[in-house]
């Protein structure tokens, strides 16, 4: 029997790890990086780019450039969040025929589980180039609040990749797992899990022989830091337009500089209470080339994202009211996804 892989399928980025000798261990991909961006694209040619080659032609080729396909798998395009990511996406997404959120490019229409599965192959072949073996089962992980069809739709995408998924677990329940393995003794323990896209708050109890039980989850399945990302991106257009008079969202190479501006700066954020977004040519006009150089503080951009932060607070109070627990008896917050930071 070959080995299974795990498989963390995310919105903005994905990883794959094996167990060896019982422990987890992370497999680096053909780059040498530990995470792969959850992004294709499709060059002049027949070539499909995974990962941070794609990533990197974002700018010169948005509406080739695919990202945030989480966001519609399984997904009927009428839903709200369908709707409000085609309003923001570089790249055309519509109904096919039974309803279904797809996406398309160069007038070839694609399931979100097809591009899916091109992430997956790519972590795939890390695995296989890793272990030396050929593997053909793996375990992904999805939100805890993705309903039956999302999960399906998951399911699907591994079956293209070329992979038996065995299972598919929340992945505030594999959080718990991979923390539950260093803990020896009984206790209540709170995932919180903000990501690219999605929230999930799960309530989990873990005793010290490891067995977990799940008492309550809940969470917010479009909601993420590429609403962050957004926040700053409409503030850092806003006062352009200020400044300069000309709004930067209807330019989609200007606007995709904004994405990854927005994305670096939110990052330096992090570690730093202030910082500067300079993005030189920008734009141009009848006088001639424009700049952008605009400072973004801690302070300004928590505000900018303090109604999302008010929103998560709602399906943490339903989960713990739906768990019987007081939050004094929470012993424990973890936190995971890089939205947390």
């Amino acid at each position: 029997m070959g080995k299974i892989i795990g498989i963390d399928l995310g919105t903005t980025n994905s990883c794959v790890s094996v167990l060896e000798n019982g422990k987890y261990k992370i497999v680096p991909n053909a780059e040498g990086h530990n995470t792969t961006p959850s992004i294709i694209g499709f060059g002049n040619g027949e070539e499909t780019l995974v990962g941070q080659v794609a990533k990197r032609q974002a700018v010169t080729n948005p509406s080739k450039t695919l990202y945030g396909i989480k966001r519609l798998i399984g997904r009927k395009f009428d839903t709200p969040e369908a709707k409000k990511f085609a309003d923001v996406a570089p790249f055309e997404i519509y109904a096919n025929d039974n309803g279904d959120a797809w996406v398309k490019v160069d007038g070839k229409a694609m399931a979100p589980q097809e591009i899916s599965a091109k992430v997956l192959q790519k972590l795939k072949k890390a695995a296989e180039d890793y272990l030396g073996e050929t593997v053909s089962e793996a375990v992904i992980t999805v939100p805890a609040y993705f309903n039956d069809s999302q999960r399906q739709a998951t399911k699907d995408a591994g079956k293209i990749a070329g992979l038996e998924v065995k299972r598919i677990i929340n992945e505030p329940t594999a959080a718990a797992l991979a923390y539950g393995l260093e803990s020896k003794q009984d206790k209540n323990i709170a995932v919180f899990d903000l990501g690219g896209g999605t929230f999930d708050i799960s309530i989990l109890e873990i005793t010290s022989d490891g067995v977990f039980e799940v008492k309550a989850t809940n969470g917010d399945t479009f909601l993420g830091g590429e609403n962050f990302d957004e926040s700053i991106i409409n503030f850092l257009a806003d006062e352009f337009q200020k400044s300069d008079g000309i709004d930067l969202r209807a330019d989609q190479m200007a606007l995709q500089r904004l994405k990854e501006a927005a994305e670096k700066a939110k990052h330096e954020l992090s570690t730093v209470t202030s910082t500067d977004v300079n993005l030189p040519f920008v734009t141009a006009d009848a006088s001639g080339p424009k700049h952008l150089n605009i400072s973004l503080s801690r302070a300004k951009f928590e505000d900018l994202i303090s109604q999302y932060l008010t929103d998560l607070a709602k399906p943490c109070n339903t989960c713990l009211d739906d768990s019987g627990l007081d939050k004094n008896e929470i012993d424990e917050v973890i936190l995971v996804g890089g939205s947390t930071r």
